[in-house]
């Protein structure tokens, strides 16, 4: 890799900005955020420390080429054009992964299969042999996207998704991305050093991401990247590794306040408790049963940040939207009076904010896959409850619009919360009962991507 090239990092919809200010800290040049991601310089050096440092982002692309590219010919020729003799050996295997948006192509799996046959093909006529194709784990993968008639190809410098931290081995319904919960986390200012509570931790994504930001952990250093793997760079890049991978280590420290989940369903705790245990995070996270509507066991805790994702509605089946705005107003009722915390609650359904009923001091719209989303950011009540305490330094940022809600009293159209609704399950991802999902356009971390 030469000097400084310049690369693309993906990222969640409405995250960018949050990932050009990490990419920067981490030593990126020339960073300027775009949709879908942000792109910046970085040597071979600052480029596997941001892989090894990055908390946000979910690819780590190396642009080779773009070009018009009509119908299958031209998907052919465009990739045909590439010097990928220089990136490839015959000896290697590589596969090819495709995301389309507004394109001619109804199926990704047929571009990828166009641009495999071209590379198969150039490296046979310029150096004798074919590669052969891996889809689990090539030795290279070769990303593309196809935009209208728009296409970019790109390598992948970690091989697979950043999110894929290796900590998630007990998943639950809708789990929220790694990389996302950490959005959410630095958008909020949090930096290990005050205590953090989730109240509906599901499968303990954001105490996971939040033990590794306490104790100051790469969220890769015990993965491997695809460019260890590379012809080209593969034995540089291992060294390089080894040395970022060492500091990193000698950089952790204990977390300095507790990190502390709880959940109603016992499968979610169990979940949670085996992420923990992947994590590594045993000592930094305690777990415990518990209803956000109800008082929570913090035992000593009595200030802090309290994050969470609520669930949206599709697994509060009874009551409907009436049902979610009941269940909405009591975590309002219990979380919003919360002496002590500020909250940080991403909300992915539109009645949530009236039935929470308390004013946020900012609204930052995000992305959850397909469902539009807004994190939500409250600040902290005073313990004589006679209004909020001041927002603690390292957690202040310029406000947003902050529009008087309703009156702090139950919404006359709500009827009270009845038994059944409170023994319904609350965690789930998004369905009919929730906010409809308006999909985003496909960048090249899209969903249902085809692969060769």
């Amino acid at each position: 890799m030469p000097r400084r090239l310049p690369l693309f990092a993906t990222a969640a919809r409405g995250t960018e900005d949050l990932l050009a200010e990490e990419l920067t800290e981490l030593g990126a040049a020339r960073v300027r955020a775009d949709r879908g991601g942000v792109r910046f310089l970085a040597n071979l050096n600052e480029a596997l420390r941001i892989a090894l440092w990055s908390r946000i982002a979910m690819r780590l692309l190396w642009p080779l080429a773009e070009a018009e590219a009509r119908g299958a010919e031209g998907l052919y020729d465009a990739a045909h054009e590439v010097p990928w003799e220089e990136h490839l050996d015959p000896g290697a295997t590589f596969a090819v992964e495709a995301t389309l948006r507004d394109s001619e192509h109804t199926h990704s799996g047929f571009v990828a299969l166009k641009i495999k046959d071209a590379i198969v093909d150039r490296l046979r006529e310029k150096r004798g042999r074919r590669p052969d194709v891996d889809t689990r784990r090539p030795d290279v993968r070769v990303v593309a996207h196809l935009a209208g008639t728009h296409l970019s190809l790109s390598l992948d410098v970690a091989g697979a998704p950043l999110n894929q931290r290796g900590y998630r081995v007990r998943p639950t319904v809708a789990p929220l991305k790694e990389t996302l919960a950490a959005a959410i986390l630095r958008a909020v200012r949090y930096t290990g050093d005050e205590p953090l509570v989730d109240p509906m931790c599901g499968s303990g994504t954001f105490l996971v991401e939040a033990g590794l930001i306490a104790v100051r952990r790469a969220p890769s250093v015990h993965r491997t990247f695809g460019i260890e793997r590379w012809p080209s760079l593969g034995d540089e890049a291992r060294a390089t590794l080894d040395r970022l991978r060492a500091e990193a280590r000698a950089h952790e420290r204990r977390a300095p306040f507790p990190i502390r989940g709880f959940d109603r369903n016992a499968e979610a705790l169990e979940a949670a408790r085996a992420n923990v245990r992947a994590s590594r995070l045993e000592r930094e996270i305690s777990l415990a049963e518990a209803d956000a509507t109800r008082a929570l066991p913090l035992g000593d805790l009595d200030h802090g940040l309290l994050v969470t994702n609520p669930p949206y509605g599709d697994r509060l089946t009874q009551g409907g939207q009436k049902g979610m705005k009941t269940f909405y107003f009591h975590l309002g009722e219990r979380l919003g009076n919360l002496a002590g915390f500020r909250l940080a609650i991403l909300s992915g359904n539109p009645a949530f904010e009236a039935a929470f009923h308390h004013r946020p001091l900012r609204r930052r719209p995000l992305w959850n896959g397909p469902i539009e989303c807004t994190l939500l950011e409250y600040a902290a009540r005073s313990r004589s409850g006679a209004g909020a305490l001041q927002v603690p330094a390292h957690a202040r940022r310029g406000s947003g619009s902050d529009p008087r809600l309703a009156s702090p009293e139950q919404p006359a159209d709500v009827p009270p919360v009845r038994p059944e609704h409170r023994q319904e399950q609350h965690r789930g991802q998004h369905g009919s009962g929730g906010r409809r999902a308006r999909h985003q356009p496909r960048h090249p971390d899209g969903d249902e991507p085809g692969e060769q």
